[in-house]
């Protein structure tokens, strides 16, 4: 297998799956088309995630937002300071890198996050040079990642192209929270297409500079979190999570601990419980996708690693013959940091109102002074007394009044008598928070490589691609047996036609094929991971029934052309493939 990735680009071509942007002109690094295959391909891992991520749950809703954002979003949101990668320029041909990651490909040293004066420090101690001419490389610098843009003619507003999903939703939070009832834990999902201005993309679909991501944005109340988890943790009971944790790696060890979900969460390993619960889920997800559980893990990042908006980062990777372990998602507990960011820039409330049970009785405790006489006994040092008094919150001032009988104030000592307590009693019926955020993202052409390759086979010399049934870009395909009289084909054909039409309309997707034999017809369906071929044969004229045949198995079965549509229901349904 260490050639699936050359044959698979090779068959992805061949069959409509992706191929290089731009190819009549040398193609683009860092941009993929997608053919009529890959498209569905692509439909049917969003649809997947949606089913997993958001239909599951009435919590969760779904909206959509614009890929250009104005300036001030990626002001608020930390990005135009932040979204940077370290950048060598060879002196010689001028060629431009990613300076950590030719730094780990040219020494094994895994420098992500580290300092641009330590990145310079190991080239300069390992001599690092140009892969491609051996020339000198230039200090590193930092390069923002976002693409720019005008919005409007001539001098317009600056932009960027959204690097993530993220900002939309929050930006839209007050918004949509107001839409769900004003009710927390409130998810927020998205899907759509991003751009990030890489240095030097390689590696396929794993380094893009325009790509779809599957993000949510899980919003809630930190201090409710242990015990509304509670209630949907048997969705995820039965799921085991492999975790490499920052712990074992700063420690040299990267063997996972293998733990349940709960148990993630009472060791205190995964310091949210939501991000404990949606790791459940993105295990059960990617398991949905045909990946075995022991290939996939959840990699701690080290806090150096972590976004500047993340108290706690794990990457699911998944293991890739050619590639080693990949990221395919990352998982941020994002704090309460962009809606404080946001609040900040915008002075727009973001608060949720947390409506108390009962209402709650509230003793505030005040203190009203006598300017006037204070005034007159100060004289010239009253402004100074002023000012220390002013500094003072009601609480310190109650306080120091009660415990004392007096306030210090610039070296006098007040007395109560220039002093009036109260204490004023009142319900209170809830309290403003600003919610917390745990963050799944996925990215859906690195979904779309992993799934490719560990389906890819090869049966006999010829390619099998094994896909989950439900995920396949076509569910069945039709053929009509080219065989007997004029009169019979053209029976067969009206037929097969026929069952195509009632198949599709039924929602599912038909290839239908009448050329060539029906071994090669079953070969060109195997390849692109076809789960069913319906065949229309010389018997379905007779007796009006047809065969199924399953593409891993090659096994066959025969049924009634009025059952055909209820049965591939089924098999799609149950993933089966007898």
């Amino acid at each position: 297998m260490s050639d699936v990735y050359d044959r698979l680009a090779d068959l992805a071509k061949k069959r409509g799956f992706y191929w290089v942007s731009y190819e009549i002109y040398g193609g683009l690094a860092g941009f993929y088309d997608f053919g009529p295959v890959g498209v569905l391909l692509k439909r049917s891992i969003a649809e997947e995630w949606l089913k997993t991520f958001v239909y599951a749950f009435d919590f969760m809703v779904e909206v959509e937002t614009p890929v250009i954002n104005p300036q001030v979003v990626f002001k608020a949101s930390g990005h135009e300071d932040h979204f940077t990668d370290p950048i060598v320029v060879c002196t010689k041909c001028g060629r431009v890198y990613r300076a950590d990651h030719l730094v780990k490909e040219a020494t094994g040293l895994n420098v992500e996050g580290a300092s641009i004066e330590e990145i310079w420090r190991v080239i300069v101690e390992k001599n690092v040079r140009c892969p491609e001419c051996g020339g000198e490389l230039s200090k590193p610098e930092n390069a923002l990642l976002l693409f720019k843009t005008e919005i409007g003619p001539y001098k317009g507003q600056l932009g960027y192209l959204r690097p993530e999903l993220a900002q939309g939703m929050f930006v839209d939070f007050k918004t949509v929270l107001n839409i769900a009832r004003n009710r927390l834990p409130l998810g927020i999902a998205q899907i759509g297409r991003v751009a990030r201005n890489e240095i030097s993309p390689r590696q396929g679909l794993l380094r893009l500079r325009e790509f779809t991501i599957m993000e949510l944005e899980f919003f809630h109340d930190p201090s409710e979190s242990v015990r509304e988890v509670e209630e949907y943790l048997p969705y995820v009971e039965g799921e085991t999570l492999n975790i490499v944790t920052a712990e074992s790696r700063e420690r040299g060890v990267e063997e996972p601990v293998t733990v349940t979900v709960r148990e993630s969460i009472s060791k205190g390993i995964v310091k949210n419980p939501w991000l404990a619960f949606w790791m459940g889920v993105g295990n059960k997800f990617v398991r949905s996708l045909g990946i075995p559980p022991d290939k996939t893990r959840f990699f701690e990042k080290l806090p150096h690693e972590r976004a500047h908006y993340s108290a706690q980062t794990f990457d699911q990777e998944v293991y890739s013959a050619k590639f080693g372990w990949i990221e395919v998602a990352g998982y941020a507990y994002r704090t309460d940091y962009d809606l404080k960011r946001h609040m900040d820039y915008s002075g727009v409330d973001m608060f949720y109102f947390k409506k108390y049970e009962k209402p709650v009785e509230v003793v505030k405790k005040r203190v009203i002074v006598d300017y006037k006489a204070l005034a007159d006994r100060l004289g010239e040092r009253f402004q100074e007394a002023l000012k220390v008094l002013q500094g003072k919150s009601q609480e310190e001032l109650y306080e120091e009044l009660s415990s004392k009988g007096y306030v210090e104030a610039g070296g006098l000592k007040i007395g109560r008598e220039f002093f009036t307590l109260r204490e004023e009693r009142s319900l209170v019926h809830g309290e403003k928070i600003v919610p917390h955020v745990v963050e799944p993202s996925y990215g859906v052409e690195r979904l779309l490589y992993v799934l490719l390759e560990y389906s890819y086979n090869v049966v006999e010399d010829r390619v099998v691609l094994k896909l989950p049934p439900r995920l396949a870009p076509f569910h069945v395909a039709v053929f009509p047996l080219m065989a007997g009289s004029r009169e019979e084909h053209k029976a067969m054909v009206s037929l097969a036609r026929s069952i195509v039409q009632n198949l599709r309309e039924g929602g599912l997707r038909v290839v239908y094929d009448e050329e060539g034999s029906i071994g090669r017809r079953y070969a060109r369906a195997d390849e692109i991971g076809i789960p069913y071929a319906v065949t229309v044969d010389h018997q379905s004229l007779q007796d009006g029934t047809v065969t199924i045949r399953f593409r891993d198995t090659r096994r066959q079965v025969r049924v009634g052309v009025g059952e055909l549509y209820d049965t591939i229901l089924k098999y799609l349904r149950d993933n089966t493939m007898i």
